[in-house]
């Protein structure tokens, strides 16, 4: 196996969580300096993706054996929530970067050789929404579709997707299936007022060959029993999709309120208004204590049940249906509080806070995008977790 940088692979391999937490703190002045260019070209950075890789924060979730660190989803929470203070768009690259090494982690071995094996560093994007045909050839699949949201496209050199397996009436799935980037075509249709910096754009596929062993089984995937698990013991690829990974995206709308905060308090100190200096001003006080009360408790509430997942998952334990729902709940509550706290300090920022120069609008419009995330949507997840627990009553 061939590994680009035996010395920064080790270096990755070897690192804590609370490390990476400090190179992501690091981070943080030049991602805020950057955002403006990231929101204007609609993508972020190469120098953005190329420091993340450097800094170990891709893979800080690749399987050891690739140089990776295969840190549990709690440690890529809490990076991307420092990253997320400062900007939120980059930091949602290294969030879905890192999830996407995750996934390919529970892939055949075959298919991490195919991204891997030359170049570690490979970084990937996706689109899981299931709109792809896959119809079975000879060694594989010939598979179609068009997929939307596809974060960091235009920095990746293989993608993800979500698909069915169509023979005649019969629909199978949905799995996922991994294309290099020859196989699509970029469609340029991510205009959008929140996130701009993500490039999450649409792609293409028509008609093109998937060997079976880039494919993988959905349902493995998602109740984390995938063929790939067991060639690292790391619980991380042990973690059921869609039911827990959703923390991540609490995870950054915390970090983007956090951001947000903290360029209010910054702005209020110094501002005068109509009503004098706002910084001594009563209700200016109170926004402050109530806002970052808010954030503070979405915080505690989304790392907790993080922690204890990858902890019951570390020990072996089959997470319950029920307790799935209840943490996809808590994910969902988490994102709807740090928008909450988001909305009041923007709705307290004044005239001057809606000014394009003004960093809060960009992170409170970014907050809102990521708080709109399907996984996280805040109705849908309390009515399933609230039907469950009146079910399992008594």
């Amino acid at each position: 196996m061939a590994v680009a940088n035996a010395a920064v692979a080790a270096k990755t391999a070897q690192v804590t969580p609370a490390e990476l937490v400090a190179r992501a703190r690091a981070m943080q002045p030049v991602l805020h300096e950057r955002a403006e260019k990231a929101e204007a070209e609609r993508h972020v950075p190469r120098e953005t993706v190329a420091e993340f890789k450097k800094a170990g924060l891709i893979r800080m979730t690749q399987p050891r054996r690739f140089g990776g660190a295969a840190m549990g989803w709690d440690a890529l929470c809490e990076v991307a929530q420092t990253l997320a203070a400062a900007d939120g768009a980059q930091a949602w690259i290294q969030a879905i970067m890192a999830d996407h090494a995750v996934i390919l982690g529970t892939w055949d071995d075959r298919a991490q050789q195919d991204v891997w094996g030359a170049d570690p560093d490979t970084a990937m994007s996706a689109s899981l929404d299931p709109k792809g045909t896959a119809k079975l050839c000879d060694g594989g699949y010939m598979f179609s579709g068009t997929f939307a949201f596809s974060s960091g496209v235009d920095h990746a050199d293989w993608v993800i997707c979500g698909g069915f397996v169509v023979e005649g009436e019969k629909r199978d799935g949905p799995h996922f299936f991994l294309l290099p980037r020859a196989d699509i075509r970029i469609v340029d249709d991510w205009f959008t007022a929140g996130l701009e910096g993500t490039g999450s754009k649409t792609f293409e596929v028509a008609e093109v060959f998937v060997p079976a062993h880039r494919m993988l089984d959905g349902p493995s995937a998602r109740a984390g029993r995938a063929v790939g698990a067991k060639l690292d013991d790391a619980p991380v690829y042990r973690l059921p999709r869609g039911g827990l990974t959703p923390t991540v995206f609490a995870a950054l709308s915390v970090g983007m309120a956090q951001g947000l905060l903290a360029e209010w308090l910054k702005y209020t100190a110094s501002r005068v208004s109509r009503d004098g200096a706002m910084g001594g001003h009563p209700a200016s006080h109170i926004v402050a204590g109530e806002a970052s009360a808010r954030i503070a408790s979405a915080e505690a509430l989304y790392l907790s049940t993080i922690r204890d997942a990858m902890r019951r998952v570390g020990e072996g334990e089959t997470l319950s249906d029920s307790y799935i729902l209840q943490a996809k709940r808590n994910a969902s509550w988490a994102a709807r509080v740090a928008l909450e706290a988001g909305t009041l300090l923007f709705n307290n920022g004044g005239g001057r806070a809606i000014f394009t120069a003004n960093a809060m609008q960009r992170q409170y419009r970014n907050l809102v995008a990521a708080a709109a995330h399907y996984s996280i949507q805040w109705e849908t997840n309390a009515m399933a977790c609230g039907k469950d627990l009146i079910a399992n009553a008594g």
